[in-house]
């Protein structure tokens, strides 16, 4: 059985390599338009690093007129 390794990040590096503010990553959350957020702590969350790479790869595809 194969265990596959998935990595989280925290939002200052959501933030960074999307360049959207903690607000607007929120707002497009709430809107079921940004990957969701896991909780890992009372009061921390991450995110899953490969949906956000997807994500990311989404947007450059839709921004260059190429279907995902």
């Amino acid at each position: 059985m194969t265990k596959l390794t998935q990595s989280l990040i925290r939002l200052h590096e959501v933030q960074r390599r999307t360049g959207y503010s903690k607000a607007w990553i929120y707002r497009l959350i709430s809107q079921k338009r940004f990957p969701q957020s896991v909780k890992i702590g009372t009061r921390s969350i991450a995110f899953i690093e490969s949906e956000i790479n997807e994500w990311i790869n989404q947007r450059i595809a839709e921004s260059r007129g190429e279907t995902a």
